[in-house]
């Protein structure tokens, strides 16, 4: 019998150190040897061992990483960075007599770089970490019994073995067995789910009891749990405005910086002075104040469930102040079923009413063309094939139904094709759906579709992060979507809309100046998605469609999970402030004043100058671990 190779290692592999010495690659042991030496000479100078040209030497080969970068920075991106601000500094302490000061600052500065580099990339690969990891071999059942392959070998319909404490390798569906599996990498709820045949499973997700015989149906990047990853690391590259901000900042915040220490300098005559400024006038922190944030805040809203796609839609949560919600599927549970149907006409009882509205909706993805179909399913109604069918967007169905032409929808879907309708079909709460056979009105089914649970709760944390106003926009009548505003404290409703007027709706909001956030199904909203200052896709587990369509998108249909995402993206921004303020702001003041009055000098300037550094990273990557409410 084989042992199963793919089974989950105990979390205590995987520490802090483990995750450093990875990140300790070829080239930073280089750097760290570069650092070592420089400032082993530099303090050999200090007591008089060796000459000022092998401390000349060393500089040389300290600055060599730094002149590389900054001149790379001025030829490709046109911009004077950091890099050459500190080689300029250091060549000036030199030659300008301050030869020790100059090396030792040039040392300071290049750990000050080094710890950032590799704090940077340690709060990058936290993301995976925080997620998790995925299974590299699998347990295969074929004709010739089974064997462990990996992952890489495995085929689309090969049948995989997980076991209790074992990692699905793959997304597929349940052909054997039972087992309650730990979703939290996909969908951020560490609830097990159980699961037995049919149900769909996913890759990273962990057996935690029982046994399941899964089909394979997805491997790979093409994966959800990939998906997840690979839209967690792009993120990155989206910058949030108040990061473009921050670059826009630094680039001019140089040579201004430059005028000020030739007049200084005209004035004062005093090197010294002059290169303590220029530690302080570095805007080395600006440009670290808030990709990390941003890196930090992706990797927790991704452990929760929450796919962030780049730091400008992060930025743009936190400052919504309206959220405009779907009604079927979004605020509702998404699972409508049929509870009357009525029959308008002496030519059909109600079955064969439910029969003929069933093969017209049968090939429509609509949840409230599937509640009818399946009521039909229930009774044992056998449905024909269309022989011709048209989906319309925000109004129903047409379809041909042996010979007669079949129409399934709302009332304006009746009344476009010519229906006549006596007057209007209204039931306090309840959907009604239109049918007409051969234009004329044939009846009306009934549907009814429960809140989601925690709907109003969700609401009420929402309002609770200054959230203004919230909107229902649905396709669905007035008097439901009233019903259902009211049951959950909506401000505003527009009901019987087709999808171009949600655009429409969320349009007049922005020129009325509010920021919208949209939230509905990932689908069939797309182009109110799109138009939504932030979209916001519910249920995204497994479904490809959802992952993409939005700017966030929630893997489960947990309504408190928005909360998180804004609770997130506040706390995200208030940090990016704070990093701006007090890590870059007070410290560098401060530190102007002390070097102006000549209270220190360049080597306490750039033990100084650690500070803010440590402190704009530590109060950044607090983000994985601080107490987030929902989060």
């Amino acid at each position: 019998m084989n042992t199963p190779a793919h089974s989950t290692p105990p979390p205590s592999t995987d520490t802090g150190l483990h995750m450093l010495m990875r990140l300790m690659t070829r080239e930073r042991w280089i750097e760290v040897a570069r650092i070592s030496v420089t400032g082993l000479i530099a303090l050999l100078f200090w007591r008089g061992a060796v000459p000022i040209q092998v401390l000349w030497a060393a500089v040389a080969v300290g600055l060599y990483p730094l002149v590389k970068t900054g001149i790379l920075d001025l030829i490709h991106e046109h911009k004077v960075g950091t890099e050459i601000f500190v080689t300029i500094a250091t060549l000036v302490a030199v030659f300008g007599g301050e030869t020790v000061a100059g090396a030792v600052l040039m040392v300071i500065i290049l750990i000050a770089e080094f710890i950032a580099e590799l704090n940077t990339d340690r709060a990058r690969a936290s993301i995976k970490s925080l997620i998790g990891s995925v299974p590299q071999v699998a347990l295969v059942r074929g004709t010739d019994g089974e064997k462990t392959v990996p992952v890489g070998e495995l085929k689309i319909g090969d049948i995989v073995l997980v076991r209790p404490g074992e990692k699905i390798p793959v997304d597929g569906r349940v052909v054997g067995g039972q087992g309650a599996v730990n979703e939290a990498s996909i969908t951020g709820e560490s609830v097990p789910k159980d699961k037995d045949a049919d149900a769909p499973v996913f890759a990273g997700t962990l057996v935690e009891s029982g046994a399941l015989d899964i089909r394979t149906e997805r491997l790979g990047a093409d994966t959800t749990f990939s998906r997840i990853i690979a839209l967690v690391e792009s993120a990155e590259s989206e910058q949030a405005p108040v990061q473009k901000l921050a670059d826009k900042v630094a680039a001019w915040l140089i040579p201004v910086m430059f005028v000020f220490l030739i007049v200084v300098y005209l004035i004062t005559r005093d090197v010294r002075t002059v290169v303590t400024l220029m530690i302080f006038t570095s805007p080395a922190e600006l440009g670290l104040a808030t990709p990390l944030v941003m890196i930090a805040a992706i990797a927790r809203a991704a452990r929760t469930g929450i796919l962030i796609k780049g730091g400008i839609h992060l930025e743009a949560l936190a400052k919504v102040d309206v959220i405009v919600f779907d009604k079927t599927g979004t605020l509702t549970s998404n699972q409508p079923e049929v509870v009357q149907v009525e029959s308008r006409t002496a030519a059909f009882d109600g079955d064969q009413l439910l029969r003929l509205a069933a093969a017209a909706d049968r090939r429509s993805a609509h949840p409230l063309a599937k509640a009818v179909v399946e009521a039909a399913a229930r009774k044992g109604i056998a449905m024909p094939e269309p022989s011709d069918f048209e989906q319309l967007p925000g109004r129903g169905v047409k379809a041909a139904i042996e010979g007669r032409v079949v129409l399934v929808g709302n009332a304006a879907l009746l009344r476009e094709n010519g229906v006549p309708l006596q007057a209007q079909v209204e039931d306090g709460g309840r959907t009604p759906v239109h049918v007409a056979v051969d234009g004329e009105f044939a009846g009306v089914i009934f549907i009814a579709d429960k809140l989601r649970p925690g709907a109003r709760e969700a609401l009420s944390e929402l309002r609770a992060t200054g959230i203004q106003r919230i909107v229902m926009l649905t396709g669905d009548n007035a008097p439901t979507a009233k019903a259902i505003a009211d049951e959950l404290g909506i401000d505003e409703v527009h009901a019987d809309l087709m999808p171009e007027d949600k655009v429409t709706a969320i349009a007049d909001l922005q020129r009325q100046g509010h920021r919208v956030a949209m939230v509905g199904d990932g689908v069939n909203d797309a182009p109110a998605l799109a138009m939504a200052d932030v979209g916001i896709a519910m249920g995204g587990g497994g479904t490809q469609a959802a992952l993409e369509a939005a700017d966030i998108a929630l893997m489960t249909d947990d309504l408190g999970k928005i909360a998180a995402a804004r609770a997130i993206a506040r706390r995200a921004y208030r940090t990016v402030q704070e990093n701006l303020f007090v890590g870059v702001g007070v410290v560098h003041v401060l530190g102007i004043t002390a070097a102006l009055m000549g209270w220190i000098g360049p080597i306490e300037a750039a033990l100084i100058h650690l500070g803010p550094d440590v402190l704009v990273f530590v109060n950044s990557v607090k983000l994985l671990k601080v107490r987030i409410r929902g989060a």
